[in-house]
């Protein structure tokens, strides 16, 4: 299948060329992409017509500094589910982990990853071969971070430093008032760092339960947006059976119009297995929800389809070394 992107994120982009004065409808229209499909939250455009609208509109607008107003032009709406479980996250290392997990709800286009050290936290951005790895779209992306990360944050957060692979552009106002931090140009990779103290602050905003739910939509989009990966599917079944505690194997191929036999294989073709799923999903909603006061310890054994809270209790502490009430404290 040719790979995709989001139709709601396109509205940042048309939002930033009408800033310009200029009308997108000319470049919609050559490019054959329908507006009022952007509306639609489920809706998918190619990745290479997205791409090259981006390079239409950069180049008539003649400014290299075009991808920094996305900060302006973001909203939560426009990646739906993935931007509202982002906002609900306990913490900035969670969103940036939720975030390159998920980035496919977005764009097929790109790859995150985040890496750490004792006192940073970094986030990679790659691009696809399929893509023009547009200097003006690398900007937007950090741009948008950077107003993702005060959303959570405040006005006041700026990242350590920034790394870009593009050249240094003649006028470098807007992007140090923006980002006010070290800007790296022409560097290896495109990185967006922050300090980990910043990272593993809790915020707020954190709200555990609806986070979940948001993750919860987040799989069972990415399930529909590649109906052959069966991890996605898999994942996004056993999320809807967790209540029950009465999610197995066979409930789950069931519920997905296979054998056990069959189920399994195809997990195995993929290096994984019903149980590792199982075990992982349960892991990191567990890491979740300990941090919502509201939420009794025997509630979140409940939620996460143990009939004991022994047996929660011991998966806990075999997940993250500490026993639920320790944890807790």
């Amino acid at each position: 299948m040719p790979l995709s992107y989001s139709a709601p994120a396109v509205s940042i982009t048309l939002k930033i060329i009408e800033s310009y004065g200029i009308d997108p409808k000319p470049l919609l229209i050559k490019l054959d992409i329908d507006p009022d499909r952007i509306l639609d939250a489920n809706a998918r455009f190619s990745y290479q017509k997205i791409d090259q609208l981006w390079f239409d509109a950069a180049a008539i607008s003649g400014d290299s500094s075009f991808g920094l107003r996305a900060a302006k032009f973001w909203h939560p709406s426009q990646m739906g589910a993935l931007d509202y479980a982002w906002l609900a996250s306990s913490s900035l290392h969670t969103a940036l982990d939720r975030f390159a997990r998920y980035m496919a709800i977005l764009t097929e286009g790109a790859i995150l990853s985040i890496d750490e050290t004792d006192t940073e936290l970094s986030v990679h951005l790659q691009y696809k071969k399929i893509s023009r790895q547009q200097p003006t779209r690398t900007d937007s992306f950090m741009a948008m971070l950077l107003a993702m990360c005060r959303a959570n944050c405040g006005e006041d957060f700026y990242p350590s430093s920034i790394s870009l692979t593009h050249a240094e552009p003649v006028d470098l106002s807007e992007f140090e008032v923006l980002f006010a931090c070290p800007i790296y140009f022409n560097s290896p990779e495109n990185r967006f760092n922050l300090s980990k103290k910043q990272a593993d602050k809790h915020l707020i905003s954190s709200n555990p339960r609806l986070a979940q739910l948001s993750d919860q939509l987040i799989i069972e989009a990415l399930a529909k947006l590649d109906k052959n990966n069966i991890i996605e599917q898999v994942k996004a079944e056993i999320l809807h059976q967790l209540p029950s505690a009465n999610v197995t194997e066979s409930s789950v191929a069931k519920a997905i119009n296979m054998s056990q036999r069959s189920l399994q294989r195809k997990l195995q073709q993929q290096g994984s297995s019903f149980k590792y799923l199982l075990n992982d999903l349960r892991s990191e909603l567990a890491q979740h929800y300990i941090q919502d006061s509201n939420l009794s310890l025997l509630d979140i054994a409940f939620m996460l389809g143990f009939s004991e809270y022994s047996s929660f209790s011991r998966a806990f502490k075999r997940w993250t070394g500490v026993s639920p009430s320790a944890c807790r404290e």
